[in-house]
């Protein structure tokens, strides 16, 4: 006996989901002609572009015209003492391709290949093609630690340049300087397991790092070990931002964390007629001291202060101890410090 097709639908009846095999609607993602126009630029606003050989990093002509107005070529020559003469490109050449890599945003040396063969940056160095990476990290390689300090000399002559071109005269200024941790994965001279909230137990450098509140520029720095900075480092450090700062600045406002905690920032602060303030220490012969101070109220805040001297150099220095307190929940358990320690103590200029 055989089966009919119409058999074998009544025995296996066909089956059919609809919401597996419906396609759902889609949602129309082209630019109608018909859409007026927006009032603002948003994600619906419709671009084109109708000019030819245009590039995306058009923005750098005006800088390279500035560096031109600042004498850039002319001061990389006079700052820079570098014995290796590179053959691929000059001097200024690496230098300039690099500052400008930093104003497209670019942070490492490795992203230079994507603006490699860009238009308005080889017009602006005058070279065919950018070279690679490789060249770029042996050029780098060949320079001394002397050139790190030129360098920052240059870029002290070009703030001063900067400001008087732009009419910038800050009478008074306020410094940050603090330590920053850049751990490393290798076996880099100089890392030291130190301080590292981040990657604990991780070796780092702590290079010192100073910048101006008001512009928020770099002012000077400067690649260190591991190791927690010493008076001599903090003290030399200091020295140098304040020669680093332009001649029109009169008041000098500095600040500093508990990692500049030594008598020869003070005396660095002083000489520099500075008004400072770092956080204090909290040692066990600071608090001792503190609890027999002669604390004065000095405003509705729970804050006091208490002032201090200290003979340093020629002539004695006065300073404040300034110390603020937090009320905090402890346990009944916890430890026998009195509740009236100060919590945040920072000694001042007075």
């Amino acid at each position: 006996m055989i089966a009919s097709p119409a058999d074998l639908q009544e025995v296996t009846p066909k089956v059919k989901n609809k919401k597996k095999h419906n396609d759902k609607t889609r949602i129309q993602q082209g630019f109608r002609a018909d859409v007026p126009e927006p009032n603002k630029i948003a994600a619906s606003t419709h671009y084109d572009f109708k000019g030819k050989h245009l590039t995306p990093y058009g923005g750098l002509f005006p800088v390279a015209t500035m560096l031109e107005k600042l004498d850039f070529r002319k001061l990389v020559a006079e700052a820079l003492t570098v014995k290796r003469i590179p053959r691929v490109m000059t001097i200024y050449q690496f230098v300039l391709g690099m500052v400008l890599a930093l104003y497209v945003g670019f942070a490492r040396l490795n992203h230079i290949r994507f603006v490699a063969q860009d238009p308005m940056l080889t017009g602006i160095l005058k070279v065919c093609e950018l070279p690679g990476q490789s060249t770029f990290w042996r050029f780098l390689a060949s320079l001394h630690l002397n050139v790190a300090q030129q360098l920052l000399q240059l870029q002290r002559i070009l703030r001063e340049r900067v400001w008087e071109a732009a009419n910038v005269r800050l009478q008074s200024i306020t410094l940050d300087t603090d330590t920053t941790v850049h751990t490393v994965y290798g076996k880099q001279m100089g890392a030291r397991k130190s301080y590292n909230p981040k990657n604990k137990g991780k070796k780092s450098f702590q290079p010192i790092l100073t910048f101006m509140a008001e512009t928020r520029e770099y002012v000077w720095g400067e690649l260190r070990n591991g190791d927690r900075p010493d008076g001599k480092q903090i003290a030399r450090h200091l020295k140098n931002v304040f020669t680093a700062l332009p001649r029109c600045i009169q008041t000098i406002f500095a600040r500093a964390d508990s990692g500049f905690y030594c008598w020869e920032a003070v005396q660095a602060y002083e000489q520099a007629k500075a008004h400072f303030i770092i956080v204090a220490r909290k040692t066990t012969r600071l608090l001792e001291q503190l609890q027999n101070a002669d604390w004065k109220p000095s405003t509705p805040m729970s804050s006091a202060n208490s002032a201090i001297s200290r003979k340093g150099g020629a002539r004695p220095i006065a300073l404040s101890l300034c110390a603020m307190r937090r009320r905090k929940r402890t346990r009944k358990s916890a430890s026998s410090i009195n509740s009236s320690t100060p919590r945040g103590i920072a000694i001042e200029s007075s």
